[in-house]
């Protein structure tokens, strides 16, 4: 059968009915409603003799069929998306382009003010949509695909393209009327001792791992599903709290707080902007992309010390590294 005889969009709806294997979610997706997603599926189904989707108890599982079909259509639309945006041109003045951000409430606080700066000069017309990280998010590649960055740490190894775009090491905050504080500074035994203000994400950060090595397990009295609240619930407690240092310098005009150096060596944070492979060659992806590598270069000066060498040895490693053969074109 010849590529005249079935509607192209249709290999579009087979590509988020197989990733999403849900009619609902592929719906949300590509923005269209339930009905016209079953339609489509039926169609599919139609044409392809198959099922593609089959209920096994609460859920959806691919046929055969579908598993095999899964990575030709995303290829084939990836190469269909490359050849488009070969003839497109991307006027950053002109353009009234819509992004899709997601980053964790940290990275919001200390980088969503510079780069709106830079977009209000560049690109007055650009709107960006700044979305949380949700639970469950970080594990699969479908977020990826509805979104055109996550900016997260590099340790979740995220499938898609990766690239460094800030620094940060870690710092204790405390309420500067900390009985436990000594010229400015806290031991390894204060933290083992004092009950701690912990941030509940999911994952260990690199502070804590650093400290289950050290063999000390925080007394954790309150957790929060982020770090900026954290100044606030400290102030005027015993607590301690383990933040990145961007955070804690911007907060301590607006809590009584007061940051002091961790009792052992600087543990670095690196957050990294992940994207979708079939975003690479976009220009207004390009132009995105290089807007948010421009805003990381100005915030990544050293914070009080030479940046770790843990942290360019990092860089190193994570350049657009999950798909070398496309670097050539970013």
């Amino acid at each position: 059968m010849g590529l005249g005889a079935i509607d192209l969009n249709l290999l579009v709806a087979l590509e988020a009915l197989l990733e999403e294997k849900n009619v609902t979610h592929a719906g949300v997706r590509l923005s269209t409603s339930q009905s016209a997603m079953s339609g489509s599926l039926a169609r599919l189904r139609r044409h392809f003799n198959d099922e593609l989707l089959v209920r096994v108890g609460r859920e959806y599982e691919l046929t055969p069929l579908a598993e095999r079909l899964l990575p030709v259509v995303q290829a084939s639309l990836h190469k269909a998306e490359e050849a488009l945006s070969l003839t497109r041109h991307f006027d950053p003045q002109r353009s009234r382009q819509r992004f899709s951000v997601v980053m964790s409430d940290y990275v919001m606080s200390v980088f969503v003010e510079p780069l709106l700066r830079v977009i209000a000069e560049e690109a007055p017309g650009v709107r960006i949509d700044f979305h949380p990280i949700v639970e469950g998010q970080l594990e699969n590649e479908t977020h990826l695909r509805c979104h055109d960055l996550m900016i997260v740490p590099l340790g979740y190894q995220l499938p898609g393209v990766s690239e460094a775009v800030m620094h940060d090491r870690f710092v204790c905050l405390v309420d500067p009327n900390n009985p436990r504080l000594v010229d400015g500074r806290l031991g390894l035994r204060d933290l083992a001792e004092m009950p701690h203000v912990a941030c509940a994400i999911g994952k260990l950060t690199p502070a804590d791992r650093q400290l289950e090595t050290l063999g000390i397990t925080p007394r954790v009295q309150v957790s929060t599903p982020g770090f900026s609240v954290m100044p606030f619930l400290l102030s005027g407690t015993d607590m301690v709290a383990l933040v990145p240092e961007r955070l804690a310098r911007r907060y301590e005009g607006f809590a009584r707080c007061t940051t002091v150096p961790t009792p052992f060596p600087d543990v670095p944070l690196v957050e990294a902007m992940y994207w979708h492979h079939n975003r690479h060659s976009d220009p207004a992806h390009r132009w995105l992309r290089e807007t948010v590598r421009k805003v990381g270069a100005s915030l990544d000066v050293p914070l009080g010390s030479d940046a770790p060498e843990e942290i360019a040895a990092v860089d190193a490693s994570h350049g657009e590294h999950a798909f070398p053969e496309l670097s050539a074109a970013s």
